[in-house]
């Protein structure tokens, strides 16, 4: 299974739609040790391990230590990149995926992040290339008021110096901090779902070129589509995927380690295969049409619902936009294939479950 592990909950930046930063104490560091965590481990086959926080690089002696001691496993990053070239190359070459926090334009970026994050987040990845990194790199990003969808998927995907291979996003909603939505509506009509149009519309576009982006929310939805593969929650959150908090409890998600209902177990007593698809999301989402592609966008949001169910279904909506888009040129994606253009392939990502929920 896949587990991210919470090296710290502590952060070197305190962006404004998470205030990691304000994170302090004890309580924010291990409380296990690296024995307990491989005992637990040594009883799944097949382990995924996704370095998390806070930020998890500054915490580098304990991934360095973590991957000796579990040398068997498929490793992911999650960071927001400020000491990335801390970490010694021998370590990085081993991760599988690397997923880099930046929103778009530098103008968004430090305005979401701090002045200076968007140059010095590029600077390290351009490190990655001189050190030959061969994995993923991904561009994460969060997506919240300020935010022009077509204009900042464009700006990453269009990067060169250095470049990402694919690009994500999640909507900065459900856990947003105050005050950073002054009109969700407005802005999902205005701005979002007309850039999600026009990006599905290029997208699809360049494919008679042979060029299929690596727009990380199009490529398996698109591939569901193509093949008629439903999908369950597609971050895999309470089914094959969990989060190991600092003080060694499991929780269905990384992001929610002081919501008891979240938590399903705890390392030192918790067998992998007591939790695995021991939560799943509840109505209104399995009686949904769109469930085969969407699987339920996010289990917190589904069981907690801090918007209401009003805001819930505004966001669903978002989601449904997403999806008939791409419905709707599906039928030219399939005569790109069978002329030879691009192939099904193209749109089987991820191969493994690597950090992207997939459903923004």
């Amino acid at each position: 299974m896949n587990y991210h592990i919470i090296l710290t909950r502590r952060c070197n930046l305190n962006c404004c739609y998470c205030h990691g930063g304000e994170e302090r104490g004890p309580e924010t560091e291990l409380h296990y040790s690296l024995d307990e965590l491989a005992e637990f481990l040594e009883k799944d086959d097949n382990v995924q391990l996704m370095l998390y926080g806070g930020e998890p690089t500054i915490r580098i002696p304990l991934i360095c230590k973590l991957m000796d001691r579990l040398p068997d496993a498929r490793f992911t990053l999650q960071t927001n990149a400020l000491r990335l070239n801390q970490i010694p190359p021998d370590y990085v070459e081993r991760l599988h995926t690397i997923l880099v926090s930046i929103d778009g334009t530098e103008a968004v970026t430090d305005e979401y992040r701090s002045k200076g994050v968007y140059q010095q987040v590029l600077q390290n990845v351009r490190w990655l290339d001189k050190i030959g990194f061969r994995g993923d790199t991904i561009a994460r990003m969060t997506v919240s008021q300020q935010s022009d969808i077509y204009r900042d998927v464009n700006h990453l995907m269009g990067l060169r110096n250095p470049s990402f291979d694919h690009v994500h996003w999640q909507l900065n909603v459900v856990w947003d901090a105050e005050n950073n939505w002054s009109d969700f509506n407005s802005w999902v009509a205005n701005y979002y779902n007309p850039g999600i149009t026009r990006l599905v519309a290029e997208w699809v576009a360049k494919m008679d070129e042979g060029i299929v982006e690596g727009i990380v929310p199009f490529l398996p939805l698109a591939y569901t589509m193509l093949t008629g593969k439903t999908s369950h929650l597609r971050c895999g959150s309470g089914i094959d995927t969990f989060a190991i908090h600092a003080n060694g409890s499991i929780g269905v998600c990384p992001i929610s380690p002081d919501w008891e209902s979240t938590i399903v177990g705890n390392i030192r007593e918790t067998k992998p295969s007591d939790i695995r698809a021991i939560m799943k999301v509840s109505e209104p989402c399995p009686s949904c049409e769109e469930y085969g592609v969407c699987g339920g966008r996010c289990l917190f949001a589904n069981r907690e619902r801090l918007w209401g169910v009003e805001g819930l279904y505004k966001i669903c909506e978002t989601v449904k936009h997403l999806i008939s888009t791409i419905r709707a040129r599906v039928p030219e994606i399939k005569k790109l294939i069978d002329e030879g253009h691009i192939a099904i392939e193209d749109f089987d990502y991820p191969r493994y479950n690597n950090g992207c929920e997939i459903i923004p």
